[in-house]
């Protein structure tokens, strides 16, 4: 059966993904995960949707359905990065082939870096920009059903990643983080002071 986790700052329980771990520290506010071997969430566009090499979708996760209307959903997110494509994410899911990730990752030139994906039947794969040090603030917005990505150093002034739609008829949104080492043997992750308002995101562009 899977765990059912309360996590401070989300006032909704979330459901960690079979074969996955998640610890939650109270004290800390913070919810820690190893990624295991090898695991990831994404479906190569080469692939037609079909899994192949490079498509997996076993990374752990823990997730909550996402209630309706506009929201913000962020978290301070840290990885122990030891190999490419390590990364720590804040997931927006429908379906296997309807999901959206904003990731902090470990670049093929050993960079961490913020990256989005969105997958619609496949995925595309879009690098932001780099960052210096092991953590960066994700936040995952949606304002009159449209969603944002953003990144931030200090949660105060937010780069924008990307603005997007994502619909999957007859599915349940969901909402929650991942942990991913698509190369690797496992890395540690962390999400600092997660948090989860349905305040309305003023400007996408900004950031307010």
């Amino acid at each position: 059966m899977s765990a059912t986790h309360h996590i401070p700052g989300i006032p909704f329980p979330l459901t960690a993904s079979e074969d996955s771990t998640w610890t939650v520290d109270p004290s800390e506010k913070s919810v820690k995960v190893n990624a295991a071997p090898r695991s990831d969430i994404f479906v190569d566009p080469g692939s037609d949707g079909q899994v192949g090499a490079e498509t997996l979708l076993n990374a752990a996760t823990l997730l909550a359905d996402l209630p309706d209307g506009d929201f913000q959903f962020s978290a301070r997110v840290s990885v122990d990065f030891l190999a490419m494509f390590d990364a720590g994410v804040l997931l927006l899911w429908m379906d296997e082939r309807h999901w959206a990730k904003l990731c902090f990752e470990y670049s093929p030139e050993g960079e961490p870096m913020v990256v989005s994906v969105v997958t619609r039947e496949v995925s595309d794969d879009a690098n932001s920009f780099t960052v210096h040090g092991g953590s960066i603030w994700l936040r995952v917005s949606r304002t009159d059903g449209v969603y944002a990505y953003h990144a931030s150093n200090d949660a105060q002034t937010w780069r924008l990643v990307r603005i997007f739609v994502l619909d999957a008829p007859g599915s349940t949104a969901q909402i929650g983080f991942e942990a991913q080492s698509p190369t690797g043997d496992g890395c540690a992750v962390t999400f600092s002071q997660p948090n989860f308002s349905t305040q309305r995101l003023a400007h996408f562009r900004d950031g307010r």
